[in-house]
């Protein structure tokens, strides 16, 4: 047994270096691909979330006038709040933009994507998320949508990416957490007062929109371009 599984490890240590290439080529493609849809917005969420759910509805009509507004709408490809997403773009007439993530049960991307970008590796995928998404919109999720929420706000926050608007949906589902923050890591000094001010709290598609649009006629005030 002992001898069987160190041969196994030598295996996986010589597909190492081969991975690589397989990294690269996902990076090539997103940025071949996705250097060319314009200003686009991210749109996060669970994947569980059924059509007759409250946000999914939320999602599709958050979408669609954020594609009313000029912008491509990116999401990770999937079901629920993804899918609505894609939905509302498309009926906007927007690029409706998907990465989807190859996954051991094969998430099946969506109908309602017009463009379609494949990774097997979720760094590369959270990458171009981040890269040409000039605001993140978070929806109700799970360990995914959380992930993706902390990251953009750590980048920020530690200044290895500008400011951008990053907009959680539905005060009633962010409160607990928003809560704990406040009263548990605040409180121990592991964050600081001014970082709740990297994220904002919203209940409306309209919202949403608003808060991206201040966010960059604020900079245009500014003669800032992003």
């Amino acid at each position: 047994m002992r001898n069987r599984r160190k041969v196994n490890d030598d295996i996986i240590s010589m597909e190492d270096p081969w991975r690589v290439f397989r990294i690269m080529s996902e990076f090539v493609d997103g940025f071949d691909v996705l250097s060319k849809v314009g200003r686009a917005v991210t749109i996060f969420g669970s994947a569980r979330l059924a059509e007759n759910h409250e946000m999914y509805k939320m999602a599709e009509k958050t979408a669609y006038l954020v594609g009313k507004a000029g912008y491509t709408v990116i999401t990770g490809g999937g079901p629920g709040i993804m899918e609505a997403a894609n939905k509302g773009a498309k009926e906007a007439k927007a690029e409706s933009v998907g990465l989807n993530i190859e996954l051991p049960f094969e998430q099946v991307p969506n109908r309602f994507i017009t463009l379609l970008i494949n990774f097997h590796y979720f760094f590369c995928r959270k990458f171009m998320f981040l890269k040409y998404a000039k605001a993140f919109v978070i929806f109700p999720g799970g360990f995914g949508t959380f992930d993706e929420f902390f990251e953009s706000i750590t980048l920020i926050q530690t200044n290895r990416m500008p400011s951008f608007p990053v907009i959680l949906v539905g005060s009633k589902f962010w409160s607990g957490m928003i809560e704990w923050l406040k009263k548990t890591v605040l409180k121990e000094g592991c964050i600081s007062e001014e970082d709740f001010d990297i994220f904002k709290i919203v209940d409306t598609p309209q919202e949403v929109v608003k808060e991206i649009k201040k966010f960059y006629g604020k900079d245009k005030k500014n003669g800032k371009k992003r």
